[in-house]
């Protein structure tokens, strides 16, 4: 049985607003806010990466706040008409995958710290990490991709559901890739820590530096509001299209909007490039050649030889 609205195309006295997915038109002013805000990081990122030849970093973040940007540019045309296919199929597609991008940039930073902090209190390879946490990450971007752009073409009822379910498994394996790199994290600090009385004279003043201290708690606020948006859109996309959650703008404005603007925030305020250069420098705190920063099977280091 097909869907009386499925011929709608803009709002009438049949077609209203409360019919739509979202049953609300999304905020002009909140929308504005944040597409600029995202353009205006992008721009800053593309700088930043210019200056300190960041180029994984860059890539990263530039795609991220361009998808923001995107995704809340469909959301303002979706103010001027909420039925727009157009409108619709920008937001889904964008803003589910852009924060993946975002995870992809604090995934980076620890295969840097083991580098600097010493390779043998690591459980890991340093450039394991890259493969392992990258290579999670473009699976869970595949899936929210697939889902995406399946939901927003969707024809029919079953085939947005499928969408829906494809993008909801992405988003748990994210949720599951960013736990498993909260573990090996703190597993590697927590043997950093132990053996402090090892550490050298430059690696403490490293630590004990206000840029690197703000820098690495940028990247914990990151992951944390990332975080949060991901059980978020968990929450959202199982109750099925249409539900509670999905029409509450006020959630998805806090629990979407503002949570990845705080991560972005972080992340271009407190850039590696001038807090943390021994993540794009090929000597470590005490002047020596980083560790496995010669292996060139690291796909991260053959970007920034490129």
């Amino acid at each position: 049985m097909s869907d009386p609205y499925d011929n709608c195309t803009t709002v009438t006295d049949f077609c209203t607003v409360e019919a739509t997915t979202y049953g609300f038109r999304p905020n002009l002013g909140v929308n504005v806010f944040f597409a600029v805000f995202f353009g205006i990081c992008m721009a800053v990122q593309v700088l930043q990466g210019l200056k300190y030849r960041s180029w994984t970093y860059l890539i990263a973040m530039g795609v991220g706040c361009l998808g923001e940007l995107i995704g809340y540019i469909g959301r303002i045309i979706m103010n001027d008409n909420p039925w727009s296919e157009t409108g619709f199929q920008m937001q889904i597609c964008c803003l589910i995958i852009a924060p993946s991008f975002f995870a992809a940039a604090v995934y980076l930073t620890l295969k840097h710290l083991v580098l600097v902090f010493g390779p043998e209190h690591s459980r890991l390879q340093p450039r394991w990490y890259t493969w392992i946490f990258i290579g999670c990450d473009l699976f869970s971007l595949v899936l929210q991709g697939a889902g995406g752009g399946t939901a927003a073409s969707a024809s029919s009822q079953s085939t947005q559901e499928a969408g829906s379910n494809l993008m909801l498994a992405g988003i748990v394996w994210q949720v599951f890739t960013l736990l498993v790199f909260a573990v090996l994290t703190g597993s590697f600090f927590s043997r950093v820590y132990r053996n402090r009385a090892t550490q050298t004279a430059a690696a403490s003043e490293l630590l004990h530096s206000l840029k690197f201290q703000l820098f690495v708690g940028g990247v914990i606020l990151a992951y944390l509001t990332i975080t949060i948006r991901c059980i978020y859109r968990i929450a959202e996309l199982a109750g099925g299209w249409g539900n509670s959650i999905m029409q509450n703008e006020g959630e998805f404005i806090g629990l979407e909007g503002i949570v990845i603007v705080i991560a972005v925030l972080c992340q271009t305020a407190f850039h590696p490039g001038y807090c943390f250069p021994q993540m794009y420098q090929r000597k470590d705190v005490n002047g020596k050649g980083l560790v496995g920063e010669k292996d060139i099977s690291d796909p991260e280091i053959s970007m920034q030889r490129a």
